[in-house]
């Protein structure tokens, strides 16, 4: 029987590092379209069971996007779970060539489920969405340099430059608006999450860019895939605080306000948050609570396809 092979790519702005597990062969091409084109020949020849490759601020958009046009079974994991996978192995140098080996070792190891990658239409929505986050923050910075004692010029300045950043931001929002309707699919999604109250047009997009799981997995695999499953922390007889760990902070952060906005406007989170203070439960503890809580809800609706009801 042959022996299964599993490629991890260590991926850079110019390089792309690739290492074979078990074999431990390693080889370098450039992060282009001729390298791709090497890269390919080179899957080609050894038909891997498995290619992993850590997200590198969209460095690794075109290789995984060549990759998975091509049949191969892809898959970009989360970089934290590597590097604590090379701690638990031992490999604590760093070198582009030791990641790339590290990366197969986890992928023989671990053989991390494979999703679906996203098409152009897709990767262009969430880079919308993350190019309006950028100029959202900006536009906070900047104001917040308005209570500082700058010159009346310099303060001209700012406010001339909060000024096109908004104009930006209401582009970029037109932008979301026409990409979600020219899609039937995001059309249906973005109509029935913004049936819930406390779900606006920012959590819509942001949910359809960065959360495609959400409808196809139950309610646990949704909650630790965003960051809001509480997990254990006992050792012994010692019982620790169950604590938030990990998961998609971006998602994280646009529920972390719609659920704000919800115990405001949302009956149901409303109701919860309120029962939860009533019991004893920390302010943040209960606004996590009503994060998930949220969370469930939306994931039940796209499951179902049906919008919110409450009775």
């Amino acid at each position: 029987m042959a022996t299964l092979c599993y490629f991890g790519i260590d991926v850079s702005k110019n390089r792309l590092d690739v290492a074979a597990n078990p074999d431990e062969s390693s080889w370098q091409f450039s992060n282009d379209e001729k390298g791709i084109s090497q890269l390919l020949t080179l899957i080609s020849k050894h038909s891997p069971e498995l290619v992993v490759l850590e997200p590198t601020g969209g460095y690794e958009i075109p290789v995984t996007v060549a990759l998975a046009a091509e049949g191969v079974k892809v898959v970009v994991v989360n970089a934290r779970q590597i590097r604590e996978y090379a701690r638990a192995i031992g490999k604590l140098a760093k070198t582009d060539k030791i990641d790339a080996s590290v990366i197969a070792s986890f992928a023989a190891v671990i053989k991390p489920a494979i999703r679906p990658v996203n098409d152009d239409q897709a990767l262009r929505l969430k880079a919308t969405v993350s190019r309006r986050r950028q100029l959202s923050d900006m536009v906070k910075a900047e104001t917040s340099r308005l209570d500082k004692p700058y010159h009346e010029e310099i303060k001209l300045h700012i406010l001339a430059h909060i000024a096109w950043l908004r104009e930006e931001l209401s582009r970029i929002d037109d932008d979301l608006k026409q990409m979600i309707q020219n899609s039937p699919v995001w059309r249906e999604k973005d109509e029935l999450l913004k049936s819930v109250p406390g779900i606006g047009n920012v959590l819509s997009a942001v949910i359809l860019a960065e959360l495609p799981e959400l409808g196809t997995l139950n309610r646990k695999q949704i909650a630790a895939l965003v960051g809001v499953a509480p997990f254990n922390r006992d050792s012994g007889a010692m019982r620790g605080k169950r604590m938030i760990w990990g998961g998609r902070a971006t998602v994280r952060a646009a529920l972390y306000m719609a659920a704000l906005v919800g115990i405001r406007y949302n009956p149901l989170i409303s109701e919860f948050y309120y029962h939860l203070l009533s019991h004893g439960k920390a302010k943040k503890l209960a606004l996590v609570a009503c994060m998930r809580r949220l969370l469930t809800i939306l994931n039940a609706i796209i499951k179902h396809r049906t919008e919110w009801k409450y009775a």
